[in-house]
């Protein structure tokens, strides 16, 4: 954790509010708590847990564990509609004189509203991508519920500009909604710059869930093309959930290897831990991410945590200009970048970088120092902990 010892900050009591403590695609989620400067004491509550092996942190509060019949109760309250949040959310707050309760995701924000007002205490909500664009979309009730939220919360935080924008269009005060980057661990991630030589297979990396932002199919498009030029090994570390428009797109991505015939140059590794992303990162040239806008609305809302972590690893980034990718991928400068859904432009840049191995050292450098200047996981604590003591301030 970063060293603050020498700030003589008063103590902040900051309570975690999520569904779950820690789906393995929520690695940004714990490094966000885990950086917070030490004047910070941090309380996570949610219903259940998984994954404690890989992130476990000091006072994890789950009602499942607590007290089963008690979890059996209060999900029977809120089916009834007799109450939204965690009862127990409100006791560990009075429990540990709690100052500020940060709800995870605006559903739970939204959720978490009479929480925070029956406790008397600031709230803090952010946002990460599916709560800004599919929810409304799907379900248009989120509308009066957001702008409800926006009535009560004290601050509203975001990945970038273009999902500040949305926040704002769905009416929250723009003197509300800040722009915070989400983080990662530069100081532990090796700098590796990449090389080829003609001849040598180019070795790309996809790192995504199976779902329709994530441009997978367009990829593979774009590989197949490739693959007429230069010889390809391509991995995938992801999966279908087990819900029909993630296996729908399972079935889309199946179908795209087989017409292309990738079938030889392909390897399907399935959702795997943050640190075999890593260990497959450094043994690839290229991590290719076009996300797109998905027909239900769904959209990355800012940008994926994976291509932050690949730039930092000194790997090559393809994306697309979609939401606020172009803050972290700046095209021609640390990464290239594609309009989405243009297959023909995916595969153009990635030839580009073929008949351009001159310029990947200056691409590669470039990326890492963009990451180490504004998502650095350590500097980002520090910048919510002064973010918090705005928020009791004001």
């Amino acid at each position: 954790m970063i060293d603050s010892s020498q700030n003589n900050f008063e103590e902040i009591k900051v309570v975690h509010s999520v569904f779950s403590w820690l789906p393995l695609t929520e690695v940004w989620l714990y490094n966000q708590v885990f950086f917070l400067p030490p004047e910070v004491e941090s309380h996570i509550v949610c219903e259940k847990t998984e994954n404690l092996d890989q992130f476990a942190l000091p006072n994890i509060h789950a009602l499942y564990d607590a007290s089963k019949l008690r979890y059996f109760w209060d999900k029977g309250l809120r089916k009834l509609k007799l109450r939204r949040h965690l009862g127990y959310l409100v006791k560990q707050i009075k429990r540990y004189r709690i100052q500020i309760l940060h709800s995870h995701f605006g559903n739970m924000g939204w959720v978490n509203i009479n929480a925070a007002r029956s406790a008397n205490i600031k709230h803090v909500v952010t946002f990460y991508g599916f709560d800004v664009n599919r929810l409304p979309t799907i379900d248009p009730r989120w509308y009066d519920r957001y702008r409800r939220l926006f009535d009560h919360v004290d601050r509203v935080l975001c990945e970038g500009p273009f999902m500040a924008k949305c926040i704002v269009k769905m009416g929250c005060p723009e003197d509300k909604v800040q722009v915070h980057h989400l983080g990662v661990r530069v100081n532990e991630i090796a700098y590796e710059p990449r090389t080829w030589c003609r001849g040598e297979p180019l070795r790309v990396l996809i790192a995504a869930s199976f779902r329709e932002k994530k441009g997978v199919p367009y990829a593979l498009e774009a590989l197949g093309r490739l693959k007429k030029e230069i010889p390809l090994q391509i991995t995938i570390i992801g999966d279908a959930t087990f819900e029909p428009r993630s296996q729908h797109e399972k079935g889309k991505i199946l179908e795209t290897v087989k017409r292309h015939s990738l079938e030889d140059c392909i390897s399907f590794l399935g959702y795997q831990p943050h640190n075999i992303l890593f260990k497959e990162a450094y043994k690839h040239h290229v991590f290719l991410s076009p996300s797109v806008t998905a027909s239900d609305g769904d959209t990355e809302g800012g940008a994926p945590v994976a291509i932050i972590e690949m730039m930092a690893t000194g790997m090559l980034v393809v994306s697309t200009r979609h939401c606020d990718i172009p803050e972290i991928v700046k095209d021609g400068e640390t990464g290239l970048l594609a309009d989405e859904r243009d297959v023909e432009g995916l595969a153009d840049k990635l030839m580009w970088l073929l008949n351009n191995t001159k310029r990947w050292s200056e691409l590669s450098m470039a990326g890492r120092k963009h990451v180490e200047k504004e998502y650095d996981a350590r500097i980002q604590g520090i910048k919510l902990a002064a973010i918090y003591r705005d928020v009791l301030s004001s």
